[in-house]
C-alpha cells in the first residue's frame, strides 16, 4: 500500500532517539519520549492558496526535519507507525 498526500500535507516516519544517555545509563521504552524528528517519506503536490494557484512544499522527499511532539496524525501502514501532518506544523529542516 503506497500513501499519497493530498495538499500541504506530507508523510513523515519519525526517527528514534538515542536510548543511552551520555553517562551510558539506559532509558526504558515506557519512559522515553517520542522523537520529534523525522524523514520526509511524501509530499502533496502543494498549498492551495485563496485565488486558486498551488504554492509548492518547502520540504522534499527525504528531508530530515523537525516537528512538534504532538504534530500530525499517528497511522500504520503495513506494520509501520507513520505520520500524516500539514506543512505548517513543521518546524525546521536539519541539513
Amino acid at each position: 500500500m503506497k500513501l499519497r498526500p493530498l495538499h500541504d500535507r506530507v508523510i513523515v516516519k519519525r526517527l528514534d532517539n538515542e536510548r543511552k544517555t551520555a553517562s551510558g545509563i539506559v532509558i526504558p521504552d515506557n519512559v522515553a519520549e517520542k522523537p520529534d524528528q523525522g524523514e520526509v517519506l511524501a509530499v502533496g503536490n502543494g498549498k492551495v492558496l485563496e485565488d486558486g494557484k498551488v504554492r509548492k512544499l518547502d520540504v522534499k522527499v527525504g528531508n530530515r526535519i523537525l516537528f512538534g511532539k504532538y504534530s500530525g496524525q499517528a497511522v500504520k501502514v503495513e506494520g509501520e507507525e507513520l505520520l500524516v501532518m500539514r506543512e505548517d506544523d513543521i518546524m525546521a529542516i536539519v541539513e
